[in-house]
């Protein structure tokens, strides 16, 4: 069984599996959700651990991998309206935007969710001058091997990824889920650059604002997931960060609830009335202790499946820094952890899917968990 699963996804991953992918795509067509294996390995970013994130490449090395979801991308808008696909509003982390002297002048402080941020921001940008900017590694202490490809790739608008996806679906004959994130809606409504009406105005020009297209949506703040409800049928999802902190627009509107009051049966049922799932931090399945080592699941998997939502918690990710600390191997920042075996551990809980850094690692951490039940 062990040699199968292998083998399985090493054809997976290489893109062998000719009849098995024509198969999965005559069934999937058209479904939506109900296209989609369980448990989902989404590709964080893009294979973000191999390229740097929210480029082309990165999506479309994390496709080739074989991810069932391709998350593509964060979404932020520029100056004069363009959606593009960028982690933050801020780029001075993931573009070259410092080396470019004729935009030192745009270097400003904002506030930014409450949180006084300095840098480059996209609103600050046309799209004609964010295009002469390249992609670099955000995180290049964990992913040295990255940088190699710093400069490579410049900002994708969503609308590429769009037309990318179609090219995509009709090379390989079956749906290709995408899955963008709405960053800080609230911030870019206050400067009149409101997300949620250009999401749906350009998934609209598309054709992909149905209930069974591969588009799934999903943003940290629950009123803006409930306005997008209001304009499309893309199946949405409510992202969860730790127990104690207020999603920024429940603080502007004086709402006291906090994510631990969003996971109890009664918040749960709250988000369900909009949105088809939610995706918390892994920390809210497995709590990990004072040391860093995971605990016991807590029943946040019942109680949302309960209130008839999905669960795709974020993020794994291969490098010891990032895993709990008893799958971590080393103390070098770079370094692989045992893996396999926190993915198996988040598997075990009944969760939906999982977002990661390396689709590849999931691919195959899935099939060895399959193996073994």
């Amino acid at each position: 069984m062990l040699g199968a699963a292998l083998l399985g996804a090493s054809a997976a991953a290489l893109g062998t599996g000719g009849a098995a992918v024509a198969a999965e795509g005559d069934a999937g067509r058209g479904r939506g959700l109900a296209g989609l294996p369980k448990p989902a390995v989404i590709a964080h970013r893009g294979a973000s651990g191999h390229r740097p994130e929210h480029t082309l490449g990165a999506y479309q090395l994390a496709l080739d991998m074989g991810a069932d979801i391709v998350e593509a991308g964060d979404l932020v808008i520029t100056k004069d309206g363009h959606l593009v696909c960028r982690h933050e509003p801020e780029i001075g982390g993931t573009t070259d935007v410092a080396a470019h002297p004729e935009f030192a002048g745009r270097r400003t402080t904002k506030s930014l969710d409450g949180v006084a941020t300095t840098g480059w921001f996209a609103e600050d940008f046309t799209l004609a001058e964010l295009k002469t900017l390249r992609a670099k590694e955000r995180v290049p202490a964990n992913r040295p091997h990255n940088t190699l490809y710093d400069g490579v790739w410049e900002i994708p608008t969503f609308e590429e990824v769009l037309r990318w996806q179609d090219e995509q679906a009709r090379r390989r004959g079956k749906q290709v889920f995408i899955y963008p994130e709405l960053k800080h809606p609230s911030y870019f409504r206050e400067q009149g650059l409101p997300l949620e009406e250009r999401l749906a105005k350009v998934l609209r020009r598309h054709g992909k604002h149905r209930r069974t297209s591969p588009v799934l949506l999903q943003s940290f703040e629950p009123t803006s997931i409930r306005r997008m409800r209001e304009l499309v049928d893309n199946p949405l999802a409510v992202l969860l960060s730790s127990a104690g902190t207020r999603p920024w627009d429940l603080q502007q509107q004086g709402d006291p609830r906090k994510v631990s009051d969003l996971i109890t049966p009664q918040g749960l049922a709250w988000i369900a009335s909009f949105a088809d799932g939610i995706g918390p931090t892994l920390d809210l399945i497995v709590p990990r202790d004072a040391a860093g080592n995971l605990t016991s699941p807590t029943t946040l998997v019942a109680d949302a499946h309960k209130a008839g939502l999905i669960l795709h918690p974020y993020t794994m990710r291969n490098e010891n820094p990032f895993l709990p600390a008893n799958f971590r191997r080393g103390a070098e920042p770079d370094a692989y952890g045992d893996a396999f075996a926190a993915f198996s551990a988040y598997f075990d809980t009944g969760i939906d899917g999982v977002f990661t850094d390396q689709p590849d690692t999931g691919l195959l951490a899935r099939e060895l968990w399959r193996a073994a039940r």
